[in-house]
């Protein structure tokens, strides 16, 4: 049985904030606006595992209102989620993944973001596709004041 799912993220950038995407430090003179440590791209994955399994999304199991997740590596709570799937009898059978931001240009991290992912996920490189693409200065991607992450992931029942 295939199971697939859909997730979505945008934070603003601000200043006095290290930017993490997808769980690699970019060197940038923003960062991203959040409770956590604001990654874009893995919260969005995150939903899209959550949506995959009907488990509500990231903030129904890690609310930004919770002092526990302050400042919080979104590593882990990728860790956290994916686990949920397991214990569901899913596994991952590819994730794609885009990125949309003005600046950093983001190719020079995609193969580390792609690797880290794996790690925690516990899948071969091979199954994760990571993208990046512009707003062409349009809206507040485009203006340098935010960025966006879009997520699919197709879950496969466990044997």
């Amino acid at each position: 049985m295939y199971r697939i799912g859909q997730g979505f993220d945008i934070h603003r950038l601000v200043e006095d904030r290290k930017l993490i995407i997808g769980g690699i430090e970019i060197p940038h003179d923003k960062g991203l606006f959040g409770h956590s440590d604001a990654d874009v791209l893995v919260h969005s994955i995150i939903d899209s595992l959550f949506g995959a399994l009907s488990l509500g999304d990231i903030g129904t199991h890690f609310p930004d209102n919770d002092p526990a997740y302050k400042n919080i590596d979104s590593l882990v709570l990728l860790e956290k989620a994916y686990n949920l799937v397991k214990e569901k009898g899913y596994k991952i059978n590819n994730l794609d993944n885009t990125i949309t931001a003005e600046q950093p240009k983001m190719k020079p991290y995609i193969s580390l973001m792609r690797e880290k992912l794996a790690d925690i996920l516990d899948i071969d490189v091979d199954l994760i596709s990571i993208k990046a693409k512009t707003m062409e200065g349009q809206d507040s991607v485009g203006e340098k004041k935010a960025i966006i992450a879009n997520s699919v992931v197709l879950l496969v029942k466990e044997k």
